[in-house]
């Protein structure tokens, strides 16, 4: 399948260093993300758009998210940018029941943990659906795939 990315990097620079927890996240998103994905693209009326695999760098620039695009020859094929703005809330939610949820883990039954962690998991779908609207007209990914980018958007919040 072309239409996905074969290689992503993230750009540490400035970043506060990550936790366990958090460390363990990127790791996760990464294997996942690279296992199997689904980013396209979109067709432009006024120029080809060349196919992937892609690589991708992800970055924070200027207080922006920055996407910056390959093949996967590594030939520069562009970059975005996004707001951070739509994120900031959901990202700061993502934290705070994360944490909840890494603290549960070690002292609650696991009843309890269950819940926490089908909010975790309705808080990161929120996240997900923010970046699939902020991706429209400039890439194409499902919802696995933006829940696995908005994890590495929440590593780069880090800090």
């Amino acid at each position: 399948m072309t239409n996905r990315i074969c290689h992503i990097d993230i750009d540490e620079r400035g970043l506060k260093a990550a936790t366990p927890e958090i460390e363990q996240e990127r790791r996760v998103a990464i294997f996942d993300l690279l296992e199997d994905n689904s980013f396209a693209l979109p067709k432009r009326e006024d120029r080809a758009v060349p196919d992937g695999p892609y690589r991708l760098a992800l970055a924070i620039r200027e207080g922006r998210l920055v996407f910056d695009i390959a093949s996967e020859s590594a030939e520069r094929l562009g970059e975005f940018h996004l707001s951070l703005g739509p994120f900031r809330q959901v990202v700061k939610d993502y934290f705070q029941i994360c944490e909840s949820y890494f603290d549960a883990v070690k002292r609650l039954p696991p009843s309890q943990i269950e819940a926490i962690d089908m909010a975790r998991r309705g808080i990161h779908n929120e996240g997900a659906r923010v970046l699939q609207e902020r991706l429209t007209g400039k890439a194409d990914v499902d919802l696995d795939t933006a829940r696995r980018l908005f994890t590495l958007i929440c590593v780069l919040h880090w800090g």
